[in-house]
């Protein structure tokens, strides 16, 4: 694969699937272009080597350049070769590299009043808005990472019992309940839309106008779109919605142990910062009421 196409997948990804923000890509990409700048005979993923990455610390180092910068910018890209890897593009080794801590940011959470704008934000007259509104509902009631959506066969979607089987990392499986509501609202999907596409006979659930597969850069810009049309300030992506789900379920009392299971996630750690989101959210609730 060319460097750039290479780095526009890695755009998608790190927007996307990563649900990061677009002043962090700016980061990203500005990280990119000095280590490319330094390797200008590199024009396929093909020529990327281990080695570049220490000759690249040494060179920004050489510049005067803080530890801290270089490093930042080395891990940038080492998060490139990462993906690289992942996609099969890029087959030789990544070394572990220790950055300078940073307080670990706390992912965007709607309130359930955002929620209910954004879900209810698709124009439900048109195909593309009763799909989108079936995949936003599926989003929020099951806590579906934006792959796994964009990749839900319909045999993994039981209507009638009211449940999703989940296929996440690692090909690890994982059974999801969905409420009334979002069975009403895939089902409408469906029958209305769904059953007169240009590709009926796919095995994905959620299809474009073409019949294909949604793209996960699509489904990013919808999700904003909706977000502007609600009003809503927050920079939301489709993982703003996942991020929900955890945290309005522990806001209602659900066990962390029960949420970890719901979102797919091997270590209980990684669930646990959706406690310090709540946490967060009673403090300022008191705040309101103690001022």
């Amino acid at each position: 694969m060319n460097i750039a196409d290479a780095v526009d997948s890695f755009h998608q990804y790190v927007l996307v699937e990563k649900g990061l923000s677009p002043q962090t890509w700016v980061s990203y990409l500005e990280d990119l272009e000095a280590f490319f700048q330094y390797f200008k005979n590199k024009s396929s993923t093909e020529d990327l080597l281990e080695s570049d990455l220490y000759e690249f610390l040494r060179f920004e180092l050489s510049l005067g350049l803080s530890i801290a910068t270089a490093l930042r910018r080395l891990s940038s890209t080492r998060s490139f070769y990462l993906f690289l890897k992942k996609e099969g593009f890029y087959q030789g080794n990544i070394p572990e590299i220790e950055t300078p801590k940073k307080p670990k940011l706390l992912p965007n959470c709607l309130s359930e009043d955002e929620v209910d704008l954004l879900l209810n934000a698709p124009n439900l007259s048109t195909p593309s808005g009763l799909r989108d509104k079936a995949m936003l509902e599926t989003m929020y009631a099951s806590g579906l990472r934006v792959s796994e959506l964009i990749k839900l066969e319909k045999g993994q979607v039981n209507l009638t019992k009211g449940v999703v089987t989940v296929f996440g990392k690692g090909a690890k499986e994982r059974k999801v309940p969905i409420a009334d509501f979002t069975i009403e609202y895939i089902t409408r999907y469906i029958n209305e839309v769904r059953n007169f596409s240009k590709n009926k006979s796919s095995k994905y659930l959620f299809l474009s106008r073409n019949g294909e597969p949604i793209s996960r850069i699509y489904f990013f810009k919808q999700v904003k779109k909706y977000a502007l049309q609600a009003g809503i300030s927050t920079n939301v992506s489709p993982h703003t919605l996942r991020h929900s789900f955890a945290t309005h379920l522990l806001n209602h009392g659900a066990q962390l142990r029960v949420v970890q299971e719901m979102l797919g996630h091997t270590n209980i750690a990684t669930t646990q910062i959706y406690t310090h989101i709540s946490s967060e959210k009673i403090k300022k609730d008191y705040d309101k009421v103690m001022k």
